[in-house]
């Protein structure tokens, strides 16, 4: 068994400190619109339905992002992307502080979308890369606990921007923050063939990988991806993780203040708990997935199977904190849920440093994200027309809890084995793959 040397331990807590960093301000970022909703609005005279067009202008842009966003860390290397990304999504944030109208905030929030689609498929593959098999999946909590805790400091601390200098402020303090961060990234964070590794160093990166794996994905390896079930399962499995987790981020501090009756200023710490415990589960998650496989389970059984499991009791815990009668007992059911959900997530985001060759990693990560950021940007709006509807949120979080269900099966059932390079090579090749790729991939 190979282990990490100093040296790689160094590059390897840089790189996830950088990581955690970033990602709070993505969250942070992400945040600043709701949080100055009101100002915003009375400043520029725009409606509440030009509010929701801006908030949901960033989801698709992200969304859609996602693509070819993988496929370009695979190519250039996370050190270029993320640099790039941070400084686009960074003065987007800058030109939010600035903008006059809403088609200028329009074109803002969706410049922010599309920088921030480098984050987490970026950080799948530093994992990827700086990692050993087995240490995999705890580094991926840590850089995707980023997520809740962002989400969790993001409120207190924005309101308080805002209510110090002003909403345009806000925007521009936290477009500087983010221009800092992508210089910090840029300088001290390499790609592994920019490293002086010596083989000791590169046997613990490569242990458990299939040897004479390439390092640069094209254009075919990443349509191929498409052809196989494993994909399928993870873009309708994290679906179902990422429509939860946004229901509670867009209308957790609505649900406890319609639903549950309960004041604005105890609504501000209650909705904190639940994302807190997120941070937790984050981390937890991706210990599991170290565990499991430290003890023989195979690495893709090691992530899909705690995956499902979570997010059926994410539906459970959702469907419970609907029915009860009683807040506390309401909170706790959502902050179990927001724990297992993100186990989830850390989980499907380790699938992607095991489901397919290295050159595929961030590919088959943003792709993943693409199918969860559809359900993110569905999650707000099915569930404000079901509450408008039936004047009630207990349909909406069935309805999400169902969703959960459904995307758990997919990865229990639909995410299959791991796809590699030879399947890759097979897919485009009809003599090594005579009755189809699909024919030979049953579990």
């Amino acid at each position: 068994m190979e282990l990490a040397t100093p040296r790689l331990k160094s590059i390897q807590r840089v790189a996830l400190a950088l990581l955690v960093v970033a990602g709070v301000v993505n969250y942070i970022d992400r945040a600043t619109l709701a949080v100055a909703n009101p100002l915003i609005r009375e400043e520029l005279g725009l409606s509440i339905a030009d509010m929701g067009y801006l908030l949901s202008a960033f989801l698709w842009a992200y969304a859609f992002s996602q693509l070819p966003t993988g496929a370009m860390v695979d190519r250039l290397g996370p050190r270029l992307l993320l640099t790039m990304g941070l400084s686009l999504w960074s003065f987007a944030q800058l030109i939010g502080g600035l903008v006059q109208n809403f088609g200028q905030f329009f074109g803002a929030r969706v410049l922010l979308g599309i920088g921030e689609a480098p984050q987490f498929p970026t950080g799948a593959r530093v994992v990827r890369d700086w990692f050993n098999q087995r240490d995999r999946g705890l580094a991926t909590g840590v850089f995707n606990c980023a997520s809740s805790l962002g989400t969790a400091i993001a409120v207190p601390l924005l309101t308080f921007l805002m209510l110090t200098f002003g909403w345009r402020a806000m925007f521009v303090i936290m477009g500087v923050a983010g221009l800092i961060v992508a210089a910090c990234w840029y300088a001290l964070y390499r790609n592994p063939e920019q490293v002086a590794l010596t083989a000791h160093e590169n046997a613990y990166r490569t242990q458990g990988d299939p040897p004479g794996e390439r390092t640069k994905v094209t254009f075919r390896d990443w349509s191929q991806l498409f052809r196989f079930r494993t994909t399928w399962g993870m873009i309708f499995g994290y679906f179902g993780c990422i429509y939860l987790t946004w229901i509670y981020t867009a209308w957790l501090p609505g649900y406890l203040e319609i639903e549950r009756h309960m004041s604005v200023k105890y609504t501000g710490w209650a909705a904190a708990i639940p994302f807190a415990c997120g941070v937790v589960g984050g981390v937890v998650g991706g210990y599991i997935a170290d565990i499991l496989v430290r003890r023989g389970v195979e690495p893709l059984k090691s992530r899909r199977y705690p995956a499902a499991l979570s997010l059926l009791g994410t539906a459970a815990c959702t469907v419970a904190a609907a029915y009860v009668s009683s807040n506390a007992l309401a909170i706790a059911f959502i902050s179990i849920s927001l724990f297992l959900v993100y186990v989830t997530s850390t989980c499907a985001w380790a699938l992607s440093s095991v489901a397919v060759p290295t050159n595929c990693t961030a590919s088959i990560g943003s792709v993943q994200n693409f199918g969860g950021y559809l359900g993110g940007a569905l999650a707000p709006t099915v569930t404000g027309l079901i509450v408008q509807k039936t004047s009630s949120f207990v349909p909406a979080l069935v309805v999400g809890a169902l969703i959960g269900v459904v995307s758990a099966g997919c990865y229990m059932f639909i995410v299959d084995q791991p796809i590699t390079a030879a399947d890759l090579d097979a897919a485009t090749d009809p003599e090594l793959d005579p009755l189809g790729v699909g024919a030979n991939r049953k579990p």
